[in-house]
């Protein structure tokens, strides 16, 4: 596994396909901060870092409106071959604001509207609608 945030995407995007409640994720800070904004933003229930002796387990559990996840689509930008990075001038609305961008910034992880009124760049992460 070269991208880890990649994995940590698949495995939400496969738990929403399949209806699970929860689904546990190999666990690192940048992971958490991700889950930490998904949670702000409403895309997820709640998350929980489970500590054990090796890194740790990161447990996402997952929001439903009637039959269908809140997320309806989740895609890493920023790739290990292709970083994309952009000024805080530059930042885009996903879907006419009706999605988000999750930066990596100076400031730590955060939202594009976040990001735009601080006035920081950064790395994009992901986009999650």
């Amino acid at each position: 596994m070269n991208d880890p945030i990649a994995d940590m995407l698949t495995r939400i995007r496969n738990a929403a396909k399949a209806k699970f409640n929860r689904v546990d994720i190999p666990g690192s800070r940048l992971k958490v901060e991700v889950a930490r904004v998904l949670k702000s933003e409403g895309y997820i229930k709640n998350y929980k870092f489970i500590r054990d002796n090796k890194q740790g387990i990161l447990r996402v559990y997952l929001k439903y409106h009637g039959p269908e996840c809140v997320i309806e689509g989740i895609q890493r930008v920023s790739k290990p071959s292709r970083r994309v990075y952009v000024k805080s001038k530059d930042i885009k609305p996903i879907l006419n604001g009706m999605g988000i961008s999750i930066l990596s910034t100076s400031k730590g992880v955060m939202t594009d509207r976040q990001a735009r009124q601080e006035k920081v760049g950064g790395e994009i992460l992901c986009n999650v609608w």
